[in-house]
């Protein structure tokens, strides 16, 4: 559970950092400066942070789900007889 907390906040970490950072560029294009293409950067930087932190709160819960999952049934090897007998 302890790595699982530890990529949970890497993630967050990161995430919430790029999408500050994102939100900044967008406000900046949109407010002060007219260039276009900077929002695209802001609006890309914002779905990248938005995907960076899904994919990390699935890699959690797929390592969670693994964890806990039924892992089988031991499987027990017959000997069998080295000559079976034909009864026809």
């Amino acid at each position: 559970m302890n790595s699982n907390t530890k990529v949970l906040h890497a993630a967050k970490l990161v995430g919430g950092s790029l999408l500050l950072i994102g939100l900044i560029i967008l406000s900046y294009s949109l407010y002060v400066s007219d260039s276009n293409m900077l929002a695209g950067v802001g609006v890309g930087t914002i779905v990248g942070a938005v995907f960076i932190f899904l994919m990390g709160i699935f890699f959690v819960a797929t390592e969670e789900m693994l964890e806990k999952s039924f892992k089988g049934v031991a499987v027990i090897v017959k000997k069998e007889r080295p000559y079976r007998r034909s009864f026809r």
